[in-house]
């Protein structure tokens, strides 16, 4: 029996959508470090699949990771989690 696959989510925060259908999201994440045993904040941007434009910057968001859409882009936005005003 196949094992169902399982799809990474991540939550982030809308940087930029100036592209069509695209959004970047930046995600943070809290790691800590090996020596002197102080959390750095850790930065990665993900280009999004946006398929109905709906992501304003600011906008917190659920992404799923996902086959890949073009060269840069293999995540979807999967729901706007909160909305900037």
């Amino acid at each position: 029996m196949a094992e169902k696959s399982r799809k990474l989510e991540l939550l982030g925060v809308v940087t930029s959508d100036k592209m069509d259908k695209t959004v970047v999201v930046t995600v943070e994440r809290m790691e800590k470090h090996p020596v002197f045993e102080k959390y750095i904040r850790r930065r990665a941007r993900f280009k999004a699949h946006d398929e109905r434009n709906e992501c304003r910057p600011g906008d917190k968001v659920l992404i799923r990771e996902c086959r890949p859409l073009s060269k840069d882009k293999s995540w979807r936005v999967v729901k706007i989690l909160e909305r900037q005003e």
